[in-house]
């Protein structure tokens, strides 16, 4: 074995060494970004899989710098010419497919059962005591964060999560009598 041999093979072990510590580094990370632009879990698992791999083959290219991002680009890259792909594939072929389509809006029905929901919601977050009835109705009708009723209401963030906690409990209380009232 000649001298060029002997690097070539210590070349081949150093890169696949870097391979594993890139997939240890950021397997989850990578499989999280694919899954969240799929939603399919399955494709996820193929696309980090593949992106991995292209990461290998072009890693004597890479310059070094901000690892991280570059191997979210290309993960990305892969998600988008996935979603090109299989977009593609899904070309309707008979008319009776576009009976089975869901429509994406609500029904008349279910749009009123919702304001009817809503309106119920904001009349037993209002009928709580102060400071929860605000706290409830930041929390649950207008579907604030935690940080952001903290930011709104100048307290600290674990203040704002003892008083939703409490709220929730009183609310509970106040569905569990009105049910009870109508039994």
């Amino acid at each position: 074995m000649n001298r060029g041999e002997k690097r070539g093979e210590a070349d081949a072990i150093n890169r696949e060494e870097q391979l594993e510590e890139l997939i240890d580094r950021y397997q989850n990370l990578i499989f999280s970004i694919c899954y969240k632009m799929t939603g399919d879990y399955f494709a996820s698992e193929d696309l980090a899989q593949e992106t991995f791999l292209s990461a290998y083959e072009k890693y004597t290219s890479f310059d070094g710098r901000n690892e991280k991002a570059w191997i979210c680009r290309i993960a990305v890259n892969k998600c988008l010419d996935y979603q090109k792909h299989s977009g593609r594939k899904a070309v309707p072929t008979e008319d009776t497919w576009f009976s089975f389509q869901e429509d994406k809006g609500m029904s008349p029905e279910e749009a009123c059962l919702e304001e009817e929901v809503r309106t119920e919601l904001y009349q037993s977050c209002k009928a709580l005591k102060p400071p929860y009835d605000e706290i409830a109705l930041d929390y649950y009708y207008y579907e604030m964060d935690v940080g952001e009723i903290a930011k709104k209401r100048e307290r600290n963030v674990k203040t704002v999560q003892t008083q939703i906690y409490r709220a929730r409990g009183m609310l509970r209380k106040h569905y569990k009598e009105k049910e009870e009232r109508r039994a």
